[in-house]
């Protein structure tokens, strides 16, 4: 039984979630070769302040929006 967790940060829609959930599950049946019923998966969220790359929390690094669908690409 598969069990795929994902980090992210808060800010995605519920409908993204299950949109990205029946994805990676139909992606995970096909290519582990088990029943969709057999795969979980797992959000975890983060605040944008308690999350860094490259030594910057993304509070500071990312303008509010950022990664949501629609969101400009000048930070990326």
């Amino acid at each position: 039984m598969p069990i795929i967790q994902v980090k992210l940060t808060k800010g995605r829609s519920v409908e993204q979630k299950q949109r990205f959930a029946q994805a990676v599950t139909r992606a995970a049946a096909e290519h582990l070769g088990v029943r969709e019923e057999w795969v979980s998966l797992i959000f975890d969220e983060y605040e944008r302040d308690n999350w860094a790359t490259g030594g910057t929390l993304h509070s500071i690094k990312f303008e509010p929006g950022h990664g949501k669908q629609g969101a400009g690409e000048s930070a990326q």
